[in-house]
């Protein structure tokens, strides 16, 4: 999916909110944006789900999109099986497979005992659970997430923090805003800051910053990690565009006419998914051994 020029004001005359965005969103990323309040963070993320239109420039490659916002329209006359339903509905689900959806994600957030109540009724705290679960049921290609986080309890903020990165694994694309700095900590594949209608990159948190000209930033591990060891067939190239991004390297020298084995690391959220490309490529690479790491503190920084 790219933004080419994207502009968006407040009505006809009115004020810029952004300008001359320019931003590709890859899949299989997990991509943070941040910014004060009123910078114009939300009307990106309206943009990227489709919600509205750019003023200017144009957006293309949207895949199938669910969007989560922070206030959940609660006054709707559904009940939160109902709505959850009609929502896997419009996403394509057959009635069956929206049923079936609905409850497993009431379940999952321990809302299954509000499934019959009316949104209405339902506290902010469980009306917040039936918005993420409609951003989830349908297990969208791309998932805008607004603060959604924003009145969920601890065990349900773990639940959705999870949710996310599954989507990431499997190959799905996740924006989100967060107030808190420490969410998703390490795992981010790109952070980005809105300030005064302009959207700028910012050293994601698995980066070291920005790197010299012409160079690919230098990875720095933060957050838990995993590396591949795969052998691939004799002669042969790593795929491109592997999931994650994997910092790659070849463990011992190769012989002509011999394999090669690399180790391949990317963020844990990535690992599933750069397995199953791996395998799947023709002719397929096999696996020699998976390990799951998480690096001690650089020097000067501190955990939370």
């Amino acid at each position: 999916m790219r933004l080419t020029g994207v502009g968006r004001r407040y009505g006809i005359g009115g004020p810029w909110v952004l300008r001359g965005v320019d931003l590709e969103v890859r899949p299989g990323s997990l991509v943070r944006v941040e910014g004060a309040n009123g910078s114009g963070k939300s009307t990106l993320l309206r943009l990227l789900a489709g919600i509205d239109a750019p003023t200017t420039g144009r957006i293309t490659g949207r895949p199938r999109t669910a969007f989560v916002p922070e206030r959940f329209p609660a006054a709707l006359p559904f009940t939160a099986l109902g709505y959850l339903t009609m929502l896997g509905r419009v996403h394509g689900l057959s009635r069956p497979a929206a049923v079936s959806a609905a409850n497993r994600w009431l379940e999952r957030f321990d809302a299954a005992e509000h499934a019959r109540t009316r949104l209405s009724e339902l506290s902010k705290g469980s009306s917040q659970k039936v918005a993420v679960a409609q951003g989830l049921l349908a297990d969208p290609r791309l998932l805008v997430l607004d603060e959604a986080w924003t009145g969920l309890d601890q065990a349900s903020r773990a639940v959705l923090d999870r949710a996310v990165t599954d989507r990431v694994a499997a190959g799905g694309t996740v924006v989100y805003v967060d107030h808190d700095p420490g969410r998703l900590a390490g795992v981010p594949d790109a952070v980005y800051r809105v300030e005064a209608g302009r959207l700028a990159a910012v050293a994601a948190a698995n980066t070291a910053g920005p790197a010299d000209a012409g160079e690919r930033p230098a990875r720095r591990p933060a957050g838990p990690r995993v590396s591949v060891e795969a052998e691939g067939p004799s002669g042969a190239r790593l795929p491109d565009g592997l999931p994650g991004d994997p910092v790659s390297e070849i463990l011992g020298p190769v012989a002509p006419g011999t394999p090669a084995v690399h180790r391949l690391t990317v963020a844990a959220a990535h690992s599933d998914a750069l397995l199953r490309a791996l395998l799947a490529a023709r002719p397929a690479w096999h696996i020699r051994a998976v390990t799951t790491t998480r690096p001690a503190p650089v020097e000067g920084e501190t955990g939370r």
